[in-house]
């Protein structure tokens, strides 16, 4: 008879030695009541980790939304705070002004006899300019000061940008008698720039398009400079023309020697003086004066000796030594034509002393006596 504790195929054959669980038996009921679990890598390892990694609760998920908003609001923040600045930039916005056309008088000055002839240096050292500076030295900045809107840089830039016109315009012979003309465009405000060309190409008396309001020019075939020394008198002045705007005033006498354009030698007692006045007005912005260009707002010119006959819109045309002023006045003016009207304007020119007489305005001009 079998034991209770016994296999009903009896005893297993323990061939291995005691077996120390033999004692230890499990009803089926214990079995079936028993807990299976699987323990992960770490629980084996003696960690005692969760096997299954929790999920996020209900306050992580509300977490991250309010993370991202908080992110949003942030860089709306920075947005707000760059445009504010923006608006509060330090530097002065420039203004978009455009440039009005150049408004232009040229005014002959007829001589009342013979233009007196004579060597260049003993015209130039003797005569009415003996006192002048020569060249660029003879155009001379005022003394720099701030004023309400412009700082005292602004203001030197833009007398100088000034001063580089007036040499460029003239002074400078491959402008004077080469008809080079891109030292003097290239100074001017883009919206100038048509209106120049124009006045180049195809110069017209109607108070726009002349080219000796822009420059100074002689045609190469008649003259040319008997002395490269050129000498130069006048004054600048600069005031605001409003907060963004400033507005310089220049009025210099150019004295000139000059001689016929003749092939072969010359005589050398064959110069003769030619004298230009001109009083320009110039507008300069922000973005002009940073650019290094201006705006010719009007130019007021007088030169001689000439007749007042001459058409002076394309270049300038002097009487030389011995030459005399022909009895005709200037060109009459048709008030029954169309198109663009235009008045001339002649003067006389008396030259009384070495010293610069005042210039008076365009209405003096049609006056029998005017000084260069």
């Amino acid at each position: 008879m079998t034991g209770r504790g016994e296999p009903p195929e009896g005893p297993p054959d323990n061939t291995g030695g005691e077996d120390e669980y033999r004692s230890l038996v499990f009803d089926e009921s214990f079995v079936r009541a028993a807990r299976l679990q699987e323990f992960s890598a770490q629980e084996r390892m003696g960690m005692h980790a969760r096997a299954v990694r929790s999920l996020p609760g209900r306050g992580t998920r509300r977490r991250r939304p309010r993370a991202g908003i908080a992110l949003v609001l942030l860089i709306a923040l920075a947005f707000v705070a760059a445009v504010y600045l923006g608006f509060r930039n330090p530097y002065p916005t420039p203004v978009g002004r455009r440039a009005e056309p150049l408004q232009t008088t040229v005014i002959p000055l007829a001589p009342e006899g013979r233009v007196p002839g004579g060597t260049a240096e003993s015209l130039l050292d003797g005569g009415p300019a003996a006192a002048h500076a020569t060249g660029a030295s003879g155009i001379n900045l005022p003394s720099v000061r701030r004023t309400k809107n412009f700082s005292d840089s602004q203001v030197s830039m833009a007398l100088t940008t000034v001063k580089d016109y007036l040499v460029n315009s003239s002074l400078d012979p491959d402008v004077i008698t080469g008809g080079v003309v891109r030292p003097v465009g290239r100074l001017l405000d883009p919206d100038q720039t048509a209106q120049f060309d124009r006045s180049m190409e195809s110069p017209a008396a109607d108070g726009r398009h002349s080219a000796t309001g822009w420059l100074v020019r002689f045609d190469p075939a008649e003259v040319e400079l008997a002395d490269p020394d050129i000498r130069a008198h006048g004054t600048l002045s600069y005031a605001e023309a409003g907060a963004d705007t400033l507005e310089v005033v220049s009025d210099h006498t150019f004295t000139y020697a000059l001689r016929p354009a003749l092939p072969g030698p010359h005589r050398a007692d064959g110069a003769s003086l030619f004298t230009v006045r001109r009083v320009l007005h110039f507008l300069l912005d922000r973005e002009d004066i940073r650019l290094h260009r201006l705006e010719v707002r009007s130019a007021y010119v007088q030169a001689g000796p000439q007749s007042c006959s001459a058409v002076t819109t394309g270049a300038l045309r002097p009487l030389l030594a011995g030459g005399r002023a022909d009895t005709r006045g200037p060109a009459g003016t048709d008030p029954y034509a169309t198109g663009v009207p235009s008045a001339a304007l002649c003067g006389t020119l008396a030259v009384t002393s070495p010293t610069q007489a005042p210039l008076r305005g365009p209405d003096a001009s049609r006056s029998p006596r005017s000084r260069p």
